[in-house]
């Protein structure tokens, strides 16, 4: 056999056969670019799926036993932190596998450094974001640290704390991960100190209102779902910011009310009212007797003070006076209900059992009337008119 380059013939001509060209080794020029064998690809990517599995584990089986045992435990703190960091905690297992897939590979050293930092940007924001979880207005975190500090935290102080807590997080975690990449923090605030003064003087309003919401706040003239009534609005108090409160009036008009307008204004609060005030004048016809009017007056001050809707404390039933068309009974006495529907239903009862006592006395309620006498002049009169004349 005669080799000729790439072609091999045999000794009788009569046969050829053409050798193919070696084929281009892709792992060797992987290893030669990148330094980086396919065995240790595999690898790496085998750290990655493991970390995966065991986030899936994780987040079934082991997260949800360690969240029945939590919740069976004395406190709930430790429950509520756990619901608050379990998505944060989910997605730091997927990074933990990516940076240890990382860290097994043998990268250049420049990479190091800037992967350990945004590796640790990253852990920053994931307990950022737990944090923030934690400090939402629907956490029971803020109730329960008030009732161990004995503070009273009522439904608009725990949003208003929520938003405050909120913002310092937000504020902490990003002069954290700025001090991370080596930013100079410390000349941001100076820079923030010495534009100060212009920003607090473009905006007054804005801090009055702010003021404005901490008076609110902590002398409580009112919570939220509670019916107030100001020269400004009357409603219901449906939220309370930074900068406005938000009442819904009875016409299902939304009102945002700024925070310094109500903190200067008298404030009526419907809502904390003990009991609710009936007051009315009963005015009966005056052709009705004296022990009739006193049967009257008695049998509606025992009617009041045996009704379960009324409160006992104070029940005033007396003749008033007399009117210009009626012989007056004032009653005074209060509801034990606060609620609107609730009241009204009592007063409508309490109505009909005085018109049944009046039907059953036979006296008849008074309305506004006139009497007009005419004078007849007689002939005797007549004839003194003439000789005066």
């Amino acid at each position: 056999m005669i080799d000729d380059g790439n072609e091999s013939i045999n000794r009788n001509g009569n046969e050829a056969v053409v050798e193919d060209e070696p084929l281009i080794d892709a792992e060797a020029v992987m290893e030669t670019v990148t330094g980086i064998t396919l065995q240790e690809y595999g690898i790496a990517l085998a750290i990655f799926i493991l970390f995966f599995v065991f986030r899936r584990l994780f987040t079934r089986y082991l997260f949800k036993f360690i969240v029945t045992v939590s919740n069976k435990g004395k406190t709930d703190l430790l429950y509520y932190a756990l619901l608050a960091f379990e998505k944060p905690m989910r997605f730091f297992l997927v990074i933990i596998g990516i940076y240890a897939s990382l860290i097994y590979l043998p990268l250049p050293e420049g990479f190091n450094e800037p992967m350990v930092q945004i590796f640790r940007t990253v852990v920053i924001a994931l307990i950022s974001w737990g944090l923030f979880n934690l400090s939402s207005s629907t956490s029971k975190v803020f109730t329960k640290v008030g009732k161990r500090l004995d503070i009273e935290i009522d439904q608009i102080l725990l949003p208003f704390l929520s938003k405050l807590v909120r913002f310092a997080i937000i504020a902490m975690a990003l002069s954290i991960i700025a001090s991370e990449w080596d930013y100079d923090v410390n000349g941001f605030v100076a820079g923030l100190g010495l534009g100060g003064l212009a920003f607090a003087l473009a905006a007054q309003n804005t801090i009055s209102n702010f003021f404005g919401g901490i008076v609110i706040i902590t002398e409580k003239p009112f919570s939220i779902d509670d019916w107030v009534q100001s020269p400004s609005v009357e409603g219901i108090v449906e939220d309370i910011s930074f900068r406005s409160t938000k009442i819904r009036t009875f016409d299902q008009a939304l009102v945002t009310v700024p925070n310094s307008t109500l903190a200067n204004e008298p404030i009526t609060n419907w809502s904390k009212m003990g009991k609710r005030q009936i007051t009315f004048k009963l005015g009966l016809k005056y052709s009705t007797s004296r022990q009739k009017l006193q049967t009257c007056v008695s049998r509606i001050e025992e009617l009041l003070k045996n009704s379960p809707q009324v409160d006992q404390e104070l029940i005033m039933v007396r003749f008033d006076g007399f009117g210009s068309s009626s012989l007056n009974i004032f009653i005074y006495f209060f509801t034990k209900t606060t609620a609107w529907t609730e009241y009204l239903e009592a007063k409508e009862e309490l109505n009909l059992e005085v018109m049944k006592i009046l039907e059953e006395e036979n006296v008849e309620v008074a309305f506004p009337s006139q009497s007009l006498y005419l004078h007849h002049e007689t002939s005797a009169e007549k004839s003194g008119e003439r000789e005066h004349s």
